[in-house]
């Protein structure tokens, strides 16, 4: 058994952490830290506290962590027959990707100003800024990212759950997140590469399927060559904001 703790400069609501860098978290205790990482699945059954110790435990493929009032979320290996076909999004040019960042709407009207991923509110966290493309080339959303030094590991290279985080929003600004919250329920995701700090990325993200309730999403990290890092899709549920503590 080993412990994860999620800091609070990890947060996406003010009171709960980061959707993405929790599965990443839990994720990397399943897997390793290593630069190439399989498919895993994670799901996250409760807001994941901050600064506070889960118990993570292992079953064969699956670690889950919880605490004292249950479990938060559990992350299963996905290998063979089970192995989603990961969504590629189409890749987005580095320039058409600044552009796209000046049309996020996160910047007037922000549900969860403080998140470590998109935030408005924030100067620690990723300041990523998923606008819609207008490349006439789909419909997708697109960022532009150059991972902070205080992201790395030792080695230079992005820690892994924080590749997570940074394959996190950009699923949700594809839809509507503004005028019907939402929040991550389930994510799968592959790191094929981790970046090294400093390097210029883009995120695109795309929207698969909508509901009254819950949307799926997919996004894919790339190098500005359209080299593919890491990938993913999300189930994101529909919440009232106030019940997250979208306010400090």
């Amino acid at each position: 058994m080993s412990t994860l703790v999620v800091p609070r400069r990890f947060r996406g609501p003010a009171t709960s952490g980061n959707g993405g860098w929790t599965s990443g978290a839990l994720a990397a205790l399943l897997t390793g830290g290593s630069s190439s990482q399989p498919v895993v699945r994670v799901r996250l059954s409760a807001p994941p506290p901050l600064e506070t110790p889960l118990a993570v435990t292992r079953d064969g493929d699956t670690a889950t962590a919880a605490d004292a009032d249950g479990v938060v979320a559990s992350a299963t290996l996905v290998d063979g027959g089970e192995a989603p076909t990961m969504t590629l999004v189409p890749p987005v040019a580095f320039e058409e990707a600044e552009r796209a960042g000046e049309r996020y709407s996160g910047l007037t009207n922000h549900p969860f100003p403080e998140c470590f991923t998109c935030g408005t509110a924030r100067s620690d966290g990723l300041s990523l800024r998923p606008g819609p493309v207008e490349d006439g080339l789909g419909d997708r959303v697109a960022a532009v990212w150059r991972p902070d030094a205080s992201l790395a590991d030792a080695d230079g290279l992005v820690a892994v759950p924080v590749v997570w985080a940074a394959l996190d929003c950009p699923g949700g600004w594809s839809v509507d997140i503004v005028g019907r919250p939402m929040v991550l329920g389930t994510m799968t995701a592959q790191v094929v590469d981790r970046p090294r700090s400093g390097e210029p990325l883009v995120v695109a993200g795309r929207a698969l399927e909508v509901s009254d309730r819950k949307a799926l999403t997919a996004t894919t990290l790339y190098r500005p060559d359209a080299q593919v890092l890491a990938t993913a899709l999300h189930v994101w549920v529909a919440v009232d904001p106030a019940t997250f503590g979208a306010a400090s």
